[in-house]
């Protein structure tokens, strides 16, 4: 049992020590020590026969099939019955004694293994045929590659991926419609590749939860007639089994409780619990019925229900047009937290509850997790809907697709339809305004907070509402508030740039404010012919910019915005001591937060910075003058002086005008 254990921490520790080398080039051990550590990994091996599929011993190479084939189960793979009463769960025990664990939510694979190594990973599919998965499950971040059973051995189990790693992945991906819904989703995409290099980027576990057949090496198999004998037997095999606890009649109802206070915390998603009987023997007396075998029983959460009272319905407008419409009720507790608002998710739902501000109604988390409503105790029946949206004012529509109604805003220029527009001016190169995600502001404008840029710096008259807001509290609230203050002074190119004018970046929006002397009002009224005599700015250019600032509702939002903002860079005389200079930045800094807010500070001071050193190049700045790269090199064969960051704060004199750019 111990070696089981010891080869996991080694995989690890080791993993772990490679990652942080050849991914962050950093040191966490010596190379004696990874190499003393490596060896007894090998011996291990070699002692158990246990080899998992993430061990630095083995170099797995990636399986790329144009399908996955499909292969029919050798007998049909039945789902079970399903209780929400403890009651029923006992009498289902009766006197026998039973293995209590976790319904995984996630995907059930089948896995072969032959002669110790695995040989076939098979989806349950439909229950009587699946997929072919045997490559993707060999990079599963915890299944044994190689197990010192020799013979014939089937084990069922889930693939999962933790909510940690769910989260993880979803943070990486900018675009909040192209996150995944839920890890159960994820995790049926990830074993389902066809290329299994995409797999193993996605940390899928499986947890085997039935041992289903061994043949051909008796003399190790145990012998036994308790099925959690045999899934300790696996566990020592090398496999993750799933958490599970011996019950009886009389402590059912107190392992049940356990598992209910764990699921709050369990990382693993799931969907309910499994009661099985622990006796092979009569297990296979018991036989099956048509649908469900009759020695196992699934039990779902019986959701806990509260009475309150409706108080309003939201109707919030998506990017898509479409407007949701969200309960608001009397704050009741609810599986130990307190909830006040569900999703009605349609306008045939509403009717169909017949929701009126009002009405006495009973909510309930489902699956312990999100909030519903299950009945509506009163049904007035003064049902409403807006006739415009919340947002813009336009006339809303009521679609009807298959019985099912959906209530519209057809309005193109909604700004419900322009959360990407708000996520470039809240970005770091615009405002700058930090806690304000794709998600979060798709939030604000649905709960109608926001109807143009202006609103956001309205964003304190909302502080009850936001502070209530999933994921937000009052730590969340007041940092988000703080940067919004701290935006309010902006640079004018970035304010340029996050007004969203069609192909003006930031680089465009400093040679426009260069060109105008930093004077806003003739950036408005810039004509096209002045903008085509900017190095660098063609038609096009010129055209669109003209267009937007022409635009009514355009001018409106910006003039709106100047009143809630101060624009900053405006040149002065006498304090362009890098007036026409060129440089060129390379290196650590050690004096400014990083090499952009070095390349603000000399745009700041009248220069420009450059990404290559090149003959026009007056200096380049790198800490250590003394480097082999190849910036260092280029500038010493074209005679360019190499600055540190200390000389060119020496060079811009020291003025107070660049202290806000020192990080101090």
């Amino acid at each position: 049992m111990m070696d089981e254990k010891r080869i996991k921490e080694l995989v690890e520790i080791l993993n772990e020590a490679s990652r942080a080398y050849y991914q962050e080039a950093k040191e966490i051990m010596p190379n004696i020590e990874y190499d003393r550590l490596y060896d007894e990994l090998v011996e291990l091996e070699e002692k158990t026969g246990i080899i998992l599929s993430k061990s630095p011993t083995q170099k797995v190479g990636y399986d790329i099939v144009s399908e996955l084939p499909k292969e029919r189960h050798p007998s049909r793979m039945l789902s079970l019955d399903k209780t929400k009463e403890v009651a029923a769960l006992a009498d289902f025990l009766g006197n026998n004694e039973g293995y209590l664990s976790w319904k995984l939510d996630g995907l059930t694979i089948v896995l072969t293994y032959n002669n110790g190594v695995l040989s076939k990973a098979v989806t349950r599919g439909n229950g009587e045929v699946g997929e072919v998965v045997t490559g993707n499950a060999k990079v599963f971040e915890n299944v044994p590659l190689s197990i010192p059973y020799k013979g014939e051995l089937v084990i069922r189990g889930e693939a999962v991926i933790s909510y940690s790693d769910f989260e993880k992945i979803n943070e990486e991906i900018e675009d909040d419609d192209a996150k995944y819904k839920n890890p159960r989703n994820l995790c049926s995409g990830s074993v389902r590749q066809l290329n299994s290099e995409i797999t193993a980027k996605r940390n899928v576990r499986f947890v085997a939860f039935s041992f289903v057949s061994a043949s051909g090496d008796e003399s190790n198999i145990p012998d036994t007639d308790s099925k959690n004998d045999r899934m300790q037997w696996l566990k020592r095999l090398g496999f993750e089994i799933v958490e599970s606890i011996k019950v009886t009649y009389d402590s059912l109802e107190t392992a049940v409780g356990e598992f209910a206070e764990k699921i709050k915390n369990n990382d693993y998603p799931s969907d309910g619990l499994v009661l099985a009987i622990d006796s092979i023997s009569i297990s296979r007396s018991l036989g099956a019925t048509a649908k469900f075998p009759r020695d196992a029983m699934a039990f779902k959460w019986k959701d806990e229900q509260a009475k309150t009272v409706l108080k309003e319905i939201e109707w919030n407008a998506s990017r898509t047009g479409l407007i949701n419409p969200v309960a608001v009720f009397e704050p009741v507790e609810l599986e130990g937290t307190i909830v006040a608002r569900a999703s009605v998710h349609n306008l045939s739902i509403v009717e169909e509850l017949g929701l009126t501000p009002g009405d006495e109604i009973l909510v309930y988390k489902a699956n312990m997790i999100i909030p519903q409503i299950s009945e509506n105790l009163t049904h007035t029946g003064n049902i409403t809907y807006p006739d415009k949206c919340p947002v813009c004012g336009q006339t809303t529509e009521v679609k009807n697709d298959n019985g099912v109604k959906t209530l519209h805003c057809p309005n193109k220029d909604c700004m419900a339809k322009k959360i990407k527009s708000l996520t470039l001016f809240v970005s770091r190169d615009a405002m700058n305004i930090e806690g304000l995600s794709e998600s979060t502001l798709e939030k604000f404008v649905s709960m109608g907070f926001i109807h143009e840029y202006a609103d956001l710096f309205e964003l304190d008259a909302h502080k009850e509402a936001i502070t209530c807001m999933e994921g937000f509290g009052e730590k969340s609230y007041n940092k988000l508030i703080a940067s919004i203050e701290k935006s309010k002074n902006v640079g004018m190119p970035n304010f340029l740039y996050s007004i969203g004018i069609p192909n003006v970046g930031l680089a465009t929006a400093k040679l426009i404010c260069d060109y105008f002397d930093y004077d806003f009002e003739k950036v408005m009224k810039a004509t096209a012919d002045e903008l085509i005599g900017i190095e660098g700015l063609g038609q096009v250019i010129a055209g669109g910019f003209v267009s937007f600032f022409e635009n009514e509702n355009n001018s409106k939002n910006v003039y709106d915005l100047l009143e809630k903002v101060t624009l900053t860079g405006a040149k002065k005389e006498g304090n362009m001591v890098f007036d026409k200079q060129i440089f060129v930045v390379t290196g650590s800094v050690n004096h400014f937060k990083n090499r952009n807010t070095v390349r603000d500070m000399i745009e700041s001071l009248g220069g420009k910075v450059a990404s290559a050193v090149s003959s026009n190049t007056n200096y380049l700045i790198n800490n250590d003058v003394n480097s082999s790269s190849s910036k260092n090199k280029k500038a010493k064969e074209l005679g360019i002086p190499i600055i540190t960051e200390e000389e060119l704060i020496e060079m811009a004199g020291g003025s107070e005008s660049i202290e806000a750019f020192i990080n101090e």
